[in-house]
């Protein structure tokens, strides 16, 4: 045991001569090199210095945020585009076969708890939909997704992804930001902090929500967290454009050019009071981006210049009004890539009160047809705009991500017609430029419960969707709260497997 005595006489030997001299050397020497580094431009700091510049990328200048920069490393893809399906679609019914499943059908799961999520097991249940070989490749995939089947030779499938929650808003936020927790910043935040864009006059991130309105985690899926507000996403659709797009008829155009020349002299007056605050560069770099989009936001969302042939491949009539509506948003994300926005992100699936298989992929009951609902909306879309841009060349340079946040479970729950969230395997996949093609990498069990081959977590998915983008995850950070931040925290690998 410490004598207290001991300690009492340490404390009195720090009051001494010797131990003042001893303690203050110490720390002068600290500050002295803290104010080498400092002068240096090597000591962290989480605000811009009075340069106007980023310490951790000095190309990141703060009275420009959007200006476009250079990556780490050369790669192919300049543009991503993110469809992203909340709610957990069931890898079991889609993408990953388990012939195993067929002969365990209605049996006890061997193997697996009695209790997972929402609660009891159920039995194993069969794929709800068939399954074919597609393409040259033959890979298996269900007849829910039949456009999209068409598809596979271009697609690179991993289907060893697991997740670090079963929850719907931590598994949204985990897998768009890297943290379960809210307030951080997303992927496409993360991306054009990095890189700008190519286009000035558009935001260099747009997300696109869908039809039904947001998930389940709403804007932090797209939010810029701790980073500059600049790269925060722009949300709209081809439903509901941002708001004040058109000048008051009251006001000629002269008067609107002059009122935008006479508040930008002034901004940049002020702005220049505050060097270096990153916040206030970023707010009057959004509200001039604003007035730029008065006039190219109009533009890239009139559809009247596109083909009948164009309208009837993404499936704009024809079928569920939900559907035209969710092909109208592929056509505007296809426009915004023309232009030459960095990152869009097109949300398929909505949860206004709680999802439940009818507004987005979350089926714990009544699969067969639930499940049914969301892929008539997403599947003809989003292949005719993968199939869009491959015909026009895109992506050559830009990379399409397809990802829900978690699975769904081989078994039936205890109602006995939906799936339960499954956070140890599911399925995602990504095609067009720095991918290989007709590739499946990382198995699932023999049911489709745990991830068994080449386990890939979603630190290690976005290390590698930054890595496609000529980013280094482990370079990529931004100092806050003392500590430096990143996309993927202390952890990821790059999949280089998945690598063309």
């Amino acid at each position: 045991m410490t004598n207290p005595e001991n300690i009492s006489e340490k404390g009195r030997r720090l009051l001494d001569r010797r131990g003042f001299l001893g303690t203050a050397g110490l720390s002068t020497t600290g500050l002295a090199l803290a104010s080498l580094l400092d002068s240096d431009g090597l000591l962290a700091s989480d605000a811009v210095t009075t340069s106007g510049k980023s310490p951790l990328r000095p190309d990141v200048d703060a009275n420009d945020p959007y200006a476009p920069r250079k990556p780490h490393f050369d790669m192919p893809a300049k543009q991503v585009l993110v469809i992203y399906c909340p709610g957990a679609v069931s890898h079991v019914d889609t993408f990953d076969y388990k012939p195993d499943l067929y002969k365990l059908d209605g049996k006890k799961p061997p193997g697996i708890p009695a209790v997972t999520f929402e609660g009891p097991t159920g039995n194993i249940a069969k794929p709800f939909w068939d399954f074919k070989p597609r393409g040259q490749t033959g890979k298996m995939v269900s007849d829910l997704l039949p456009h999209l089947a068409d598809q596979v030779d271009d697609f690179c499938f991993i289907h060893s992804m697991n997740t670090s929650t079963s929850a719907h808003p931590q598994g949204e936020n985990f897998m768009n930001t890297g943290f379960t927790m809210e307030g951080f910043p997303s992927f496409g935040s993360w991306v054009t902090y990095a890189l700008g864009t190519e286009n000035q006059e558009l935001p260099a991130f747009v997300a696109i929500n869908d039809p039904r309105g947001l998930a389940r985690s709403g804007k932090n899926n797209f939010g810029n967290g701790f980073l500059p507000a600049a790269f925060q996403g722009t949300d709209f659709t081809a439903k509901n454009p941002p708001n004040n797009l058109h000048r008051p008829e009251r006001l000629s155009p002269s008067d609107d050019r002059g009122t935008v020349e006479l508040l930008k002299r002034l901004n940049a007056k002020h702005l220049a009071q505050f060097p270096g605050d990153a916040n206030l560069a970023g707010r009057i770099a959004s509200y001039e981006l604003a007035g730029k989009m008065q006039t190219s936001v109009p533009d890239v969302m009139d559809l009247a210049g596109e083909s009948a042939a164009t309208l009837k491949s993404y499936g704009v009539e024809g079928g569920s009004e939900l559907r035209g509506h969710y092909a109208r948003n592929c056509i505007l994300a296809r426009r915004l890539l023309e232009k030459g926005v960095r990152i869009v992100q097109l949300f398929n699936g909505s949860d206004p009160a709680g999802g439940n298989g009818i507004t987005n992929w979350d089926s714990h009951s009544n699969i067969a047809t639930t499940h049914a609902m969301q892929a008539e909306i997403m599947d003809q879309p989003t292949a005719a705009l993968i199939a869009d841009l491959k015909q026009r060349g895109m992506l050559e340079h830009t990379l399409v991500v397809w990802a829900t946040e978690f699975g769904r479970m081989p078994f039936l729950q205890a109602n006995g017609t939906g799936r339960d969230h499954n956070p140890d395997a599911f399925t995602c996949f990504m095609t067009g430029a720095g991918v290989k093609k007709g590739f499946s990498y990382g198995e699932s069990d023999e049911f489709g419960f745990k991830s068994v081959a080449n386990e890939t977590s979603v630190y290690d998915f976005n290390a590698t969707l930054l890595h496609l983008m000529g980013l280094d995850h482990e370079r990529l950070t931004y100092y806050h709260n003392g500590l430096e931040r990143r996309l993927t925290n202390v952890h990821g690998e790059v999949v280089k497997d998945v690598l063309a």
